[in-house]
């Protein structure tokens, strides 16, 4: 889709987000109803027979017209006493009068309100157009919904984000089904309402009882109505007395049949047409009328829930909204001699795209940038440039689905194309999307000015590297000065911390922050800290730099506190100023997702292998592991005696069962026993049994070291025929390198 799912959803809950607010607070007033008229309804026996009920009727009611039985189990009678119409309740059992039927005027105007906005016909024609996007809106609520959990496998895991993000994912989840279902009968029963679904297939035939002098039959003795079951009638039509050729009808699920009055013989049968029995399923699944009372209820809270869905849904769009950057000084298409062409999931890398438009607007250019899906050529083109981050499992985008299709269609030129691809190491599918872009632009004869370069996990100094490379090659002054948007900040309090001596000259510290306390509507706002788990990032800004700094949380949200570990880097500004805070000193701060790196819920064993610094985020799953799951921790640092970080905290945890074995190497002390690498090999059949068991691999730490540590384990599962980059394909192994 040209348009795409997401903007499909947004623009459908923002511009029919009041009359969805509206039917869908009428449909939780009017589920109400149908419960209430369960609890009212008798417990008559389901095989009462009909007959049974009419002759009980008929000694307490003179002059029925009409027996019904209502959805809700209901027996209503109605009937005329001299010239005053009459409508009661009954016990179908005896006959008792149960008090009168007579909705009251409330649901009435309720339901007119639902069914037609009580503007008449052309609120029934907007009800259906609001029933219409709510199908289209609840459609593409679940292809987002999928996507952003990971597909079907995934849909029941665990929500990230802010508080707004999470409500509307959550209750999304658990009701989403139903509003499709509801949107879809809404649909129907609409059509059936405005004519255009007929749901008699053939008009009523005529038939006549035969006047042959003989008395009515009484209703008790009509063989049909003594086989019929009270749970199957829906109607029943006593004869008029005052037209001696007038007959019984009677109305079950299965259709109608006309019964002369005198004999009782059956005279004409009609059965329902196929639009009627979907209309009978479709007024059941969407009003609740004679289904459990449970049901009713559901559609009552699904209904109830809309008013959560729109709040929440203006609340991360207004946010999205606030947070997209405005690129100054965009020339256009037709004029722009340098074209940024962008895709971008969550709008991240539209800030790269302003830096490189600010710097080349700077050196003299005049640059043109928009999304991807708009890619073309001005006559004044010289360098095109396609920044594309990658999204899921190696899609493209949502908003540049169709990228690829345009850009496929317009002939080779000679300009050159230079692609960046943004995305994170430790998906298996890394910048797949713009691999795939510049794959296709290669074969297709478009030149390139550099090659395909990629940034991890938007890091600014790759991107100034980038930056370097690419004024080298346009030969003149080019400084990309990113300054990125970054989303609102929490100011954390530093509680404790907790000094090691690190190897000389750096030290280090693990620093326990919290964070101040919000209100519910602050959170839904996005204010504060989102959720966060264990080997998630903490962004720090520090103070005198745009940049932030990011951190491996060896803490969760449960846990009630932010920590991370720290190590002084020669010249590092935030390290520096990190190390020199005290107790009640203040940090700004923001959460990053890093969902690639987390342990999902299971039972399968878990491979920790960390070095230095890196062991936070690990600590932070045996922090956590509540279930005891299977958790194996190598370690590797120089020194116990400097820099074994959290020796105690993982000491306990061992004699509690949260890790069951814990091997450490130390590579500056005598008998220390090398690094990780070397404590793997020492450990490597009961590492190749923990694979083969089905292990999950975590590895944290510098990039020399997991790259040793891949390689290590690579010679290890050999014998398996396995690999780590199989093991990475099947989900099984992330690293948190830095």
């Amino acid at each position: 889709m040209n348009m795409g799912w997401k903007a499909i959803h947004r623009w459908l809950g923002l511009t029919l987000g009041a009359l969805a607010l509206v039917l869908g607070l009428t449909g939780a007033l009017l589920a109400v109803d149908p419960v209430q008229q369960a609890w009212q309804a008798p417990g008559a026996a389901d095989d009462l027979p009909v007959a049974t009920v009419v002759q009980q009727a008929e000694r307490s009611i003179a002059g029925i017209e009409e027996l019904r039985r209502l959805p809700s189990g209901v027996v209503a009678v109605y009937a005329f006493d001299g010239d005053q119409a009459r409508a009661v309740r009954i016990d179908p059992t005896d006959g008792a009068i149960l008090g009168p039927y007579q909705p009251s005027a409330l649901p009435r105007w309720v339901k007119n309100l639902h069914r037609q906005l009580l503007l008449g016909d052309a609120g029934r024609w907007g009800a259906a157009a609001t029933a219409l996007a709510m199908l289209v809106l609840s459609l593409s609520g679940l292809v987002l919904l999928l996507r952003r959990m990971g597909g079907w496998r995934h849909v029941a895991g665990r929500v990230r984000g802010t508080l707004a993000q999470r409500v509307h994912v959550v209750s999304g989840r658990i009701v989403l089904a139903v509003l499709l279902l509801s949107s879809a009968t809404a649909l129907y029963m609409s059509a059936t309402t405005l004519g255009l679904v007929e749901l008699d297939a053939e008009p009523e035939p005529e038939v006549a009882s035969v006047v042959n002098g003989q008395p009515d039959i009484a209703g008790a003795r009509i063989a049909l109505l003594q086989q019929v079951r009270l749970k199957d009638l829906r109607a029943l039509n006593f004869p008029d007395a005052a037209d001696p050729e007038d007959t019984w009808k009677l109305t079950t699920s299965q259709g109608e049949t006309w019964l002369d009055r005198y004999s009782g013989e059956v005279l004409a049968t009609q059965p329902a047409s196929t639009a009627q029995r979907l209309y009978d399923w479709a007024l059941l699944l969407h009003a609740g009328e004679g289904a459990w009372w449970s049901w009713a209820v559901l559609l009552g809270l699904t209904g109830a829930s809309i008013p959560l869905f729109w709040v929440s849904g203006l609340l991360i769009w207004w946010r999205t909204r606030q947070e997209r950057p405005r690129i100054a000084g965009n020339s256009p298409l037709a004029q722009a001699d340098m074209l940024i062409f962008v895709a971008s999931e969550s709008g991240s890398t539209w800030g790269f795209a302003q830096a490189l438009h600010s710097a080349l607007v700077r050196a003299g250019h005049r640059v043109h940038s928009a999304p991807l899906e708009r890619f073309g050529l001005g006559p004044a083109a010289r360098q095109v440039f396609v920044l594309a981050a990658t999204y899921g499992e190696g899609q493209a985008p949502a908003h540049a689905s169709g990228a690829l299709a345009r850009i496929t269609a317009l002939p080779a030129r000679d300009i050159p194309v230079t692609v960046l691809g943004f995305g994170d190491r430790q998906f298996p599918a890394y910048c797949a999307y713009a691999e795939q872009v510049d794959s296709m632009l290669r074969e297709r004869g478009w030149p390139v000015l550099l090659p395909l370069e990629r940034i991890h996990q938007q890091s600014a100094q790759q991107f100034a590297l980038w930056g370097e490379a690419l004024a080298a090659a346009l030969g003149e002054p080019l400084t990309l000065d990113l300054r990125p948007r970054l989303p609102a900040t929490t100011a954390l309090r530093l509680v404790s911390r907790q000094d090691y001596a690190g190897r000389e000259g750096q030290p280090a510290a693990i620093l326990r922050f919290t964070w101040p306390a919000l209100s519910i509507w602050e959170r839904l706002r996005g204010r504060g800290l989102a959720r966060f788990d264990a080997g998630d990032l903490i962004a720090i800004v520090p103070p005198g730099s745009p940049v932030p700094r990011y951190y491996s949380l060896a803490s969760g949200s449960a846990d009630g506190f932010v920590e991370i570990c720290v190590r002084y880097l020669p010249g590092g500004l935030c390290s520096t100023w990190l190390l020199g805070l005290q107790p009640g000193d203040h940090v700004p701060a923001f959460i990053r997702e890093n969902p690639g790196f987390a342990l999902p819920a299971s039972r399968r064993p878990v491979l920790l292998i960390g070095a230095g610094t890196g062991v936070a985020p690990l600590a932070g799953f045996i922090r956590r592991n509540e279930r005891r799951v299977p958790m194996h921790l190598w370690f590797g640092a120089r020194d116990p005696a400097r820099d074994y970080y959290f020796r105690p905290e993982i000491e306990r945890w061992q004699e509690e069962g949260r890790v069951a074995s814990v091997q450490t190497a130390f590579s500056r002390v005598p008998d220390g026993g090398g690094y990780v690498q070397d404590a793997l090999r020492r450990d490597a059949e009961r590492v190749r049994q923990l694979v083969s068991q089905g292990a999950l691999v975590r590895v944290c730490g510098s990039r020399p070291m997991a790259h040793g540590v891949a390689e290590t384990l690579d010679q290890i599962l050999a014998a398996l025929r396995l690999s780590v980059a199989q093991l990475k394909a099947r989900g099984r192994y992330a690293e948190d390198v830095f």
